[in-house]
């Protein structure tokens, strides 16, 4: 078989997963199958193929966004309506993204020409672990004294 008939690596075995299953959404079902059928895969790695896919994600496997701050502040809101509705398990889950998703916004802070926006999303991640139900006032209270200082 020609290589191009047969593309290799993770990107590729997710794709025929795709095409044999068919899923309409990958919630955390689908999610731990994947995770066993294309072993060995980091979290994060499965996560940014899964979101290239166009496939409809559950917030848990959609994880935090953090591309720009409108699609933080949309993830966030979505965890906590996940969060207010959630057993105890689901809400360790959420939380547990949060903070990875917090510790990547550090780790990037450390790049000069990311930090003031890293630093700020890493603030927004904080104060919605702190009291995730307080975030929507918060964070709309927080956007406009940004705006109001620029």
């Amino acid at each position: 078989m020609h290589p191009k008939e047969n593309p290799r690596g993770k990107r590729a075995d997710l794709r025929r997963w795709l095409e044999r299953e068919r899923p309409a959404r990958i919630g955390e079902r689908e999610w731990t199958r994947l995770r066993v059928d294309l072993d060995p895969i980091s979290g994060s790695y499965l996560r940014r193929l899964l979101r290239d896919s166009g496939v409809p994600l559950g917030p848990l496997v959609e994880g935090v966004r953090q591309e720009t701050f409108d699609a933080l502040e949309s993830s966030l809101l979505t965890f906590l309506e996940e969060y207010e509705r959630g057993d105890a398990s689901l809400k360790t889950s959420l939380r547990r993204l949060v903070i990875e998703a917090k510790d990547h916004a550090r780790w990037a802070a450390r790049n000069p020409e990311k930090r003031l926006e890293k630093e700020e999303m890493a603030l927004w991640m904080l104060t919605w672990l702190e009291n995730p139900p307080l975030f929507p006032q918060w964070v709309r209270l927080r956007r406009q004294t940004l705006k109001e200082t620029r």
